[in-house]
C-alpha cells in the first residue's frame, strides 16, 4: 500500500529548502485549501448527478439524458445556471446573519471534509482526537440552517429552520453514540489508526453483532442529519415551500444545495472509515495470495468506493419510504434509536472488557 506522507515529506523538505518554513506552510496550506475546494465541487456534481439517475431507477423513469452522453453533462449547466443568477436579500431581512448562514453550513462540511483519510498518509487533520473533533465541527452546520430560517423574516423558513434544529440536534444523539461503541472497540479517536486497526478485519465484522446495529443506526440517523427523505420535513415543499432556504437565491441558495450532497458523502465515508475499513483493502485471514491480490488496488480505489456504497444505501432509503411527520421523525429518536445505542455501548463495552471481538 502506497504511503503518500512520502510524497508530502519531499514536497515540504523541497520548499523547505529554498523558502522560509513559514511560507513553506503556508503555500501548503492553500495549495490543500484549493484541492479541497475542487474536490468539493467534482463530488458534488457526481453525487448530483448520481441521485437524479438513482431516483430515476427506482420510480421507472429516465432521468436525465439529452444533455450529454447519458445526461451527465446537465448537472454542469445546473451549475452555470445557478451562478449566473442574482443573489437578492429580502427587504425585511437580518443582512449580516442572512448573509452569514449559507457560509457557515458551508464551513462547517469543509472541516469535516478534512477529517476524511482518504489513502494512507493523504488526510489534512490526523491527531488524536480526530473523531471528536469531526462530530465537533459537524455541529456547526445547524447553527447556519438556525440563522438562515430567523433573518429572512419568513414565517415558513423559522418554521423550517425550528424543525431542521430539533432533527438535526435530536439524530446527532445517535450519530455519537453509534460512533463512541466503535471508538470503544477500537480503542483510539485517530482516524489513520483506525484505518490501520482494520488490517484483519473490518470492524463491522469484527465487532460482532453491536457493530451491525451501530452501523444501521448510523445509516438512520445520518440520513435524518443530513436532512435527506424520508427526514426532509424542514424542506417539505407541501406546507413550507422550500423550508429555512425559501428566501435564498443563487449561489447563497447553492451553498445549501451543495453542503446536503456533500454532507452526504461526509456521513458515508465516515461509515466507510470506522466500520467498512476506509482505504484499508479487505483482508481475509488464511488467504495470503487473495491478500496481496487485494492490496495492488490503490487505497483511495478502496475509499471511494465504500463511500459510495454508503451513498448508494442512503440513496435507496430515501427513494424507498414516504416522508414522515415531525412527531414520528423525534419519536423515533428518542423512543427507539437513543434506547437502543446506549444498550448497544453497554454490550460493546462487555465484549471488549471480555476480549470476545476478534
Amino acid at each position: 500500500m502506497f504511503d503518500f506522507s512520502i510524497v508530502t515529506n519531499w514536497i515540504h523538505q523541497t520548499l523547505t529548502s529554498f523558502m522560509p518554513e513559514g511560507l513553506a506552510i503556508f503555500l501548503e496550506c492553500v495549495v490543500i485549501g484549493v484541492c479541497i475546494i475542487l474536490m468539493y465541487a467534482v463530488l458534488a456534481i457526481i453525487l448530483i448527478y448520481m441521485e437524479r439517475k438513482i431516483c430515476a431507477f427506482f420510480q421507472c423513469r429516465l432521468g436525465p439524458n439529452r444533455v450529454g452522453k447519458w445526461g451527465s453533462i446537465q448537472v454542469i449547466c445546473d451549475v452555470l445556471k445557478m451562478l449566473t443568477k442574482e443573489i437578492f436579500t429580502p427587504k425585511e431581512a437580518d443582512r449580516f446573519l442572512y448573509n452569514l448562514a449559507p457560509f457557515m453550513v458551508i464551513i462547517a462540511s469543509f472541516l469535516t471534509f478534512a477529517c476524511l483519510p482518504i489513502n494512507k498518509g493523504m488526510e489534512v487533520l490526523n491527531f488524536n482526537v480526530g473523531v471528536f473533533f469531526l462530530l465537533a465541527a459537524s455541529s456547526i452546520g445547524v447553527l447556519g440552517i438556525l440563522l438562515a430560517g430567523w433573518s429572512s423574516n419568513n414565517k415558513f423558513s423559522l418554521i423550517g429552520a425550528m424543525r431542521s434544529g430539533a432533527q438535526i440536534i435530536s439524530y446527532e444523539l445517535s450519530v455519537g453514540l453509534s460512533i463512541l461503541t466503535m471508538v470503544v472497540l477500537m480503542g483510539t479517536m485517530q482516524f489513520s489508526e483506525i484505518v490501520e486497526g482494520q488490517a484483519d478485519g473490518w470492524f463491522i465484522f469484527k465487532g460482532h453483532i453491536p457493530a451491525v446495529i451501530a452501523f444501521i443506526i448510523y445509516l438512520i440517523a445520518g440520513n435524518a442529519e443530513c436532512n435527506r427523505g424520508p427526514f426532509d420535513l424542514p424542506e417539505a415543499e407541501s406546507e413550507l415551500t422550500a423550508g429555512y432556504h425559501t428566501e435564498y437565491s443563487g449561489m447563497h441558495f447553492g451553498f445549501f444545495y451543495l453542503a446536503e450532497y456533500l454532507n452526504l458523502f461526509i456521513v458515508a465515508s465516515v461509515a466507510a472509515t470506522i466500520f467498512l475499513g476506509g482505504w484499508m483493502p479487505l483482508h481475509i485471514a488464511g488467504l495470503d495470495g487473495f491478500n496481496a491480490v487485494m492490496d495492488y488496488i490503490p487505497g483511495f480505489v478502496w475509499f471511494f468506493g465504500k463511500a459510495f456504497f454508503v451513498v448508494f444505501l442512503l440513496m435507496w432509503i430515501k427513494w424507498t419510504f414516504p416522508r414522515l411527520r415531525i412527531d414520528q421523525i423525534l419519536a423515533l429518536e428518542w423512543k427507539y434509536l437513543v434506547p437502543i445505542s446506549m444498550v448497544n455501548l453497554i454490550i460493546m463495552v462487555l465484549i471488549v472488557v471480555f476480549k470476545l471481538h476478534f
